[in-house]
């Protein structure tokens, strides 16, 4: 497995492995592996000849409140996670071969990015999406992986795939969840039980609405009461938003369409921000 950090090299690589016919899957993190991001990579080696990695802390993508600082950093354990799990290429760019200084070229999505996460973090998916172009430059790649716990993001890129002609195929994975159902995630190891106990709420309130949509309810408003109430039972979570919307759109529905329609939760446990969603 091959370690590249600047943009010149990964893009001369990502040249050759195409003019070899080569297919290439990309998987972009912020590092802080975890079984969430690792399953992406083997997902993404058992569709394509070249896996890349990248690990990248996207600055852009941090809000004003938001202490890029704090966010976690295991550079060598990430590699060692990587080339375990299928990866051909990581690249691990200092933030200046992404953004040098001067940068002042950004990519929006203007009707996707603005519900769910977007309401609240208004400059989050410009970053995303600026990111990814940069990324789609750099590794031509003809896949790239998402798991279902960002359904928003891969929906955007998607958009942004299709809009700019970039022809990247996106792939979404089931999100890997930890034996007691709380989907793996960055900050989980930080969770004191109290809070963890907070956090399961999230697992458990899309069960119970998955549920009541086999029992037959079809109701937006039954089913966010619903997952409202269990969530509101968990003193430490403070609920962002619990909404139902069109998988493919984002978009809000009146009513819900099996195997369509997402139910997607956010909420601040303490300090961190926690999302999750299922498609209902």
């Amino acid at each position: 497995m091959k370690v590249l950090e600047t943009a010149s090299d990964m893009s001369a690589r990502s040249a050759q492995l195409r003019a070899e016919g080569r297919t290439i899957a990309l998987v972009s993190t912020m590092g802080a592996l975890h079984d969430g991001k690792t399953g992406l990579i083997r997902a993404a080696a058992a569709k394509a000849d070249v896996v890349i990695v990248a690990i990248f802390v996207n600055p852009l993508q941090f809000g004003p409140s938001e202490a890029i600082a704090n966010y976690p950093r295991s550079l060598p354990e990430d590699i060692a996670r990587c080339e375990e799990a299928g990866a051909h290429i990581v690249f691990a760019p200092p933030v200046e071969e992404i953004f040098p200084t001067g940068y002042s070229t950004f990519v929006t999505e203007d009707i996707l990015a603005k519900p769910l996460c977007g309401a609240s973090r208004p400059a989050h998916f410009r970053g995303v999406a600026t990111l990814m172009v940069k990324l789609f430059n750099l590794t031509r790649p003809h896949f790239v992986f998402f798991g279902q716990k960002t359904a928003q993001r891969a929906a955007v890129v998607r958009k942004l795939s299709d809009d700019l002609a970039f022809g990247v195929e996106v792939v979404v994975v089931p999100t890997v969840r930890e034996p007691d159902g709380l989907a793996a995630g960055v900050r989980n190891s930080a969770l004191t039980g109290n809070q963890r106990q907070g956090a399961l709420a999230f697992s458990q309130a899309l069960r119970r609405a998955k549920e009541m949509v086999e029992g037959g309810v079809r109701s937006p408003d039954r089913l966010i009461a619903e997952v409202t109430h269990i969530l509101s039972e968990h003193r430490s979570v403070r609920v962002i938003y619990v909404s139902i919307v069109d998988s493919t759109t984002m978009e809000a529905v009146r009513e819900v369409v099996p195997g369509r329609t997402i139910l997607a939760i956010a909420a601040w446990i303490n300090e961190a921000r926690f999302i999750d969603n299922a498609v209902l």
